[in-house]
């Protein structure tokens, strides 16, 4: 009988952080030592992805291949140079001295192997074509006899290429890391991906992929293993580090069924990502506190809700900036909402300053509305500046896409945690976690990376984190006496169902007119996306859950005379 164990360690990185890096895999390693024989890191573990264009800097390069030798040297003289530690970095093609997406192969004191990426993917968020050189070699180890096939990522997804080839080379395993991104339904779509390719190469797929957050994209791990007749084998948990085992026998049929971690709800895995990518933005760029301005609308409590998870509650800085217009239950809501999440809470009336103002100014109508949004934007900046913590924006897809916003106004902010969340969704997230408050998980208590221990947080009083008022009322800015959201839109309902079909399905007017949707809708709603471009490239940024978000994804001319 020939077995391999291998251990699946499904980690979270930082981009230029070689020493942290390679300390984690220094770690991970250890406790896998007595379990496995192979130990499988994720893609450009070593330089953390997506590493855009420092791999261009040659410096870089030289230092991440100095790291993985010392890496190499250091697992020997601890007594695992006898592991196969299978780690990603970046390369150096030597024809062109451009950089390459590598995976390495660490044994006996020395970097034993290596196969580089084929497929560089350049749509949606990815834009490695630019970057890196394609390899031209598909690679199978032979580890203590056992037949380990390769492939980085996107050369799964696409058909022919080392895959293919692998098919006809009688491999026990493929192997794949990865670096692939979380959008809402993709688990699903990669494991079925991962079913074609077993049984195109007849042979069983481990599928390693990375965790955290890194600026706007969010990693959400799910690491698994499909056996060749499409039996999943072993699912880690989303969302959290993990280090899982496997054990092939190359004389079984079939495989012996592992753990496997349960589906989580789709509404809480949007809302844990959009945790995860805030939480890890913060971490990795020195924040360990956030202040935003607390409406008592459902925006920015699920937005408060999220930090709270993210950082603890006692790190977020609620502002309550009343003016002439909010109503007493708006301003009880906020205070609500602080209360429950253990938030420092603040109230800064903007009438003084809104005076002053206009004995200058005099401004009427929506200059007068948007002066409201840009005085507390300058009172959440000053907040920012005195506490030194990261202002988070609290603005939904529905109004981005809309421009439903005050530039330097409420759009103002270093983050925006439900940037990518349509209002309807908004509400979704709201139930949810209210209903997870009420079964126990209080704030701080997210299935996550930094809680993979389960701890349930601080318990929220009466088990509600959202005031129920602030998802039940109409939504309002509160700009103008008796001011609704549908005075300026279509409802949510129907906005965002023709949003979704015009921005993540890519539906022009003809398109939604056969979709079902009136006339004066469809043009209402692409007049207003339209126009607004300009402001969103202004927006800050924020986590990824869709399959078509703003920003990196969506690139479309600011200005031009094509209108649909």
């Amino acid at each position: 009988m020939s077995t391999t164990r291998f251990a699946l360690a499904q980690i979270d990185t930082c981009v230029g952080d070689l020493d942290g890096n390679a300390a984690k895999v220094i770690a991970t390693t250890r406790m896998a030592r007595e379990r496995a024989d192979v130990v499988v890191f994720p893609e450009m573990t070593l330089t953390g992805y997506p590493i855009e264009d420092l791999a261009l800097r040659a410096t870089f390069r030289e230092a991440a291949w100095n790291k993985a030798n010392e890496l190499a040297a250091q697992l020997e003289s601890e007594g695992m140079g006898g592991l196969y530690v299978v780690v990603g970095t970046v390369g150096t093609d030597h024809a062109n001295g451009k950089p390459r997406n590598r995976l390495v192969v660490l044994h006996g004191g020395l970097v034993w192997a290596g196969y580089d990426k084929h497929f560089l993917p350049n749509y949606g968020v990815f834009d490695e074509f630019r970057i890196f050189s394609a390899g031209e070699r598909h690679v199978v180890l032979s580890i203590d006899g056992v037949r380990v096939g390769l492939a980085i990522c996107e050369d799964i997804w696409q058909d022919g290429g080392p895959v293919a080839e692998l098919a006809a080379e009688h491999i026990d395993v493929l192997l794949t890391i990865n670096g692939s991104p979380y959008e809402e339904g993709k688990t699903q779509t990669r494991l079925d991906l991962a079913r074609r390719r077993a049984a195109e190469v007849h042979a069983p797929m481990i599928y390693v992929n990375q965790v955290g957050g890194q600026d706007d994209l969010v990693f959400d791990g799910g690491t698994f293993v499909v056996d060749t007749d499409g039996t999943l084998l072993q699912r880690s948990p989303m969302f959290m580090e993990d280090l899982a085992y496997f054990t092939l026998d190359t004389d079984r049929e079939h495989q012996e069924v592992c753990e496997v971690a349960p589906r989580m709800d789709p509404d809480e895995e949007v809302y844990t990502a959009c945790v995860l990518g805030l939480k890890d933005y913060m971490a990795k760029n020195g924040f360990t506190g956030v202040c935003l301005g607390l409406s008592g609308g459902i925006d920015s409590a699920l937005v408060a809700a999220m930090a709270a998870d993210a950082v603890g509650g006692g790190n977020v800085y609620g502002i309550s900036m009343p003016s002439m217009y909010s109503s007493q239950g708006s301003k009880d809501d906020a205070a609500d909402l602080a209360a429950n999440i253990g938030a420092h809470y603040d109230v800064q009336p903007i009438k003084p300053m809104y005076d002053a103002f206009q004995q200058q100014l005099a401004l009427d109508g929506v200059s007068a509305e948007n002066l409201q949004a840009r005085i507390r934007g300058v009172i959440v900046m000053a907040y920012s500046n005195s506490k030194g913590v990261l202002a988070l924006a609290t603005g939904n897809k529905s109004e981005l896409a809309c421009g439903y916003s005050t530039i330097y106004g409420d759009a103002v902010g270093g983050y925006a945690p439900i940037k990518d969340v349509f209002k309807t969704k908004v509400w979704q997230l709201a139930r949810w976690r209210n209903s997870a408050a009420a079964v126990g998980m209080g704030v701080g208590g997210l299935h996550i990376v930094g809680n993979e221990a389960g701890d349930a947080g601080v318990q929220l009083p009466g088990g509600v984190m959202i005031p129920v008022n602030s998802i039940t009322k109409a939504p309002s800015a509160e700009l103008r006496p008796g001011q609704k959201d549908s005075d300026s839109l279509p409802q949510y309902e129907l906005l965002d169902r023709v949003l979704e079909a015009y921005i993540e399905h890519a539906h022009g007017r003809a398109d939604l007119l056969a979709d079902g949707f009136d006339d004066e809708t469809v043009s209402t709603v692409i007049r207003l996306v339209d126009r607004a471009e300009w402001k969103r490239r202004q927006y800050p940024l924020g986590p990824k859950v869709s399959a078509l978000a703003f920003g990196r994804d969506r690139r479309l001319p600011v200005t031009g005379a094509f209108r649909e």
